[in-house]
């Protein structure tokens, strides 16, 4: 998994509350076996019309949010069924932070777990970050600092919060479960190596 300790990318606001994960990516994708592939059907039922053709009037097909890295959104992203699916097509699509108010649970361990950074702060910061990004012509850059725990751009704007830290350092060494497990690889082995001897008939 890779490893986030500051990140500065592009932002796109998606400035709707209660974004479930059915929305993040639609049931009728999940068919796939692979954690890649999935950013092409990104809130798909928004992002496309009827016949297919791209949405205009839907944020990340609009042009001055393409290679956006940094979603903002509102509160309680990520609700609803907890498939893991939703932080994986967020990844593909090419996020690395997903910033709001409130996330759900399951959604943002999720998260964690396979390398997005959910940063949650206040709603009025939240705001104010989707005005300063819909004010500029252009893009606007974001830095999301793990190490410091802070949110910060160009312009004066410094926030800072909060995060376990244990899913920090899970985060900041672009750890997995299974990567985390590796860690313990020698006391693993050396158990293994007892447990056989043990387990060996004596002669």
């Amino acid at each position: 998994m890779q490893a986030f300790q500051v990140h500065t990318g592009k932002v796109a606001p998606l400035d709707r509350a209660n974004v479930d994960t059915d929305q993040i990516i639609p049931k009728q994708f999940l068919k796939r076996i692979e954690r890649s592939g999935y950013g092409q059907f990104l809130f798909y039922d928004w992002r496309y019309l009827p016949d297919g053709k791209p949405n205009p009037e839907f944020v990340l097909n609009q042009p001055r949010y393409a290679g956006a890295s940094i979603l903002l959104a509102g509160k309680n992203f990520g609700c609803g069924s907890s498939r893991e699916h939703a932080p994986w097509a967020l990844l593909d699509y090419g996020f690395r932070v997903v910033i709001a108010p409130s996330f759900a649970d399951i959604f943002a361990n999720n998260c964690i777990k396979n390398g997005l950074l959910p940063v949650v702060l206040e709603e009025a910061q939240v705001t104010e970050l989707m005005e300063k990004t819909a004010g500029r012509v252009e893009f606007y850059p974001l830095t999301v600092d793990l190490v410091e725990r802070e949110v910060r751009d160009d312009s004066g704007f410094l926030a800072h919060f909060e995060i376990d830290d244990f899913k920090r350092k899970f985060l900041l060494e672009g750890l997995d479960d299974i990567g985390l497990t590796l860690k313990q690889e020698s006391s693993i082995t050396e158990y293994e190596k007892q447990r056989r001897a043990f387990a060996s008939p004596s002669s």
